[in-house]
């Protein structure tokens, strides 16, 4: 593979298509905020707005601001989202509704704790990008609302029937693994110390099973066993290497080399129990039983699930040489760019069936926003350029050793 056209590749697709084409279409500068309804051409085929999608690009473009360059368009792109989440996306006390009117009436109660959590890494991110307190005191406060709700994330609105069945839920410490990090320069040491060793735990050892040939299952009940329902069989792929690239990112914070390891062996499995070895791709859902999943959309090929596997991959190479990360890589990326890129349109399809065929040809909606595709992209060309610095530096230090 040549490490130095695919860093340039990734970055190209990020700059030149990708946020071009959220920053063209997605700003409403009429009511603030964003469209993230919009056709294969971009233009907006609803207005609903939807809080975990306007934060996640409130946090996209402070997070490049941030860390790429202080471009005054990114940060204008930010605020417009951010100012209108201010002011419509809670209820006065920070809890964040799940969808809105274009103009920011509430549709949907505050019942999604990943309206909150979105809405932390968004307010994390702009108080940084622009020094304002404000925004920082909004994620803190809602960072403490989260771990509040923890052990009860839906709240009043929980469909199911108390005590009968309980059920803890792998998405929230995943999440809470990447959090912990976005949080870090608001939070005392000690604090996230704790919570970064407790995410670890859950993600690694609660969900982890060893004893099912080392997968992670979305739901366990409350003391950690494994539950013979549906809830207690499936298994989610993407879920599952998306949360190890966190992992592999606390490793290098926490100079754990063992936890590095632990998070590419689980990828590694993973993507082996989830790959379709008709087609291509990796399934959606699965049941570890191998019965008939409760998701109809059980075997359809999503974006993010291939996205942030290819982060997984990536990183894992980066930090550990693994050959398998490597040819894994390299068959993933073939994949995701011939199946997921529109080669008419800018950004990228989101929805392919079974077969690899587009499914719907939105490119973003209630659920596909100005996320994953960014992130990715950015995440695999910072960590081709880590590759690449690093390669160079080597060549450089052998250089000098055999010269007189």
């Amino acid at each position: 593979m040549d490490f130095k056209k695919l860093e340039e590749l990734y970055k190209m697709e990020l700059f030149d298509n990708v946020l071009p084409f959220w920053l063209r279409h997605s700003p409403d500068r009429e009511c603030g905020g964003y469209f993230t309804c919009l056709n294969r051409d971009g233009s907006v085929f609803d207005t609903d707005k939807f809080v975990w999608l306007q934060a996640r690009q409130v946090w996209l473009f402070s997070m490049l601001y941030n860390e790429v360059e202080q471009r005054q368009e990114w940060l204008d792109c930010a605020l417009l989202g951010g100012e209108f989440l201010k002011k419509h996306g809670h209820d006065g006390a920070y809890n964040w509704y799940f969808s809105l009117d274009r103009q920011g009436n509430p549709l949907v109660e505050p019942y999604n704790i990943f309206s909150y959590t979105f809405a932390t890494m968004a307010f994390a991110r702009l108080g940084k990008a622009t020094g304002n307190a404000v925004y920082s005191e909004m994620a803190l406060h809602t960072f403490e609302t989260v771990l509040a709700r923890r052990d009860n994330p839906k709240g009043k609105w929980e469909k199911a029937y108390p005590g009968t069945r309980p059920l803890k839920n792998f998405a929230l410490p995943m999440i809470l693994c990447n959090l912990a990090l976005e949080m870090e320069h608001l939070l005392d040491e000690k604090f996230l110390m704790e919570l970064m060793e407790e995410c670890i735990h859950e993600v690694t050892e609660v969900f982890y099973c060893p004893e099912l040939g080392g997968i992670i299952v979305e739901n366990v009940t409350t003391d950690g066993s494994l539950s013979d329902t549906f809830e207690g069989r499936t298994v989610n792929p993407g879920h599952a290497i998306e949360a190890m690239w966190f992992i592999m990112d606390l490793g290098v914070r926490l100079h754990r080399p063992d936890l590095i390891e632990k998070a590419v062996k689980i990828t590694l499995t993973m993507l082996e129990y989830g790959w379709d070895k008709q087609y291509g791709g990796i399934f959606y859902f699965m049941d570890r039983k191998g019965c008939p999943p409760e998701q109809l959309e059980w075997d359809q090929k999503l974006w993010w699930v291939h996205v942030e596997t290819l982060i997984s991959l990536l990183k894992g190479y980066h930090l550990t040489q693994s050959g398998d990360c490597l040819r894994w890589f390299e068959k993933l990326h073939d994949y995701t760019w011939s199946h997921f890129k529109d080669r008419a349109y800018p950004e990228w399809f989101g929805y392919l069936n079974r077969r690899g065929e587009v499914l719907l040809p939105l490119k973003g909606g209630k659920w596909k926003g100005c996320f994953h595709i960014p992130r990715g992209l950015y995440q695999c060309w910072k960590t081709f350029k880590q590759i690449n610095n690093s390669t160079a530096m080597s060549d450089r230090r052998d250089f000098l050793k055999k010269t007189p």
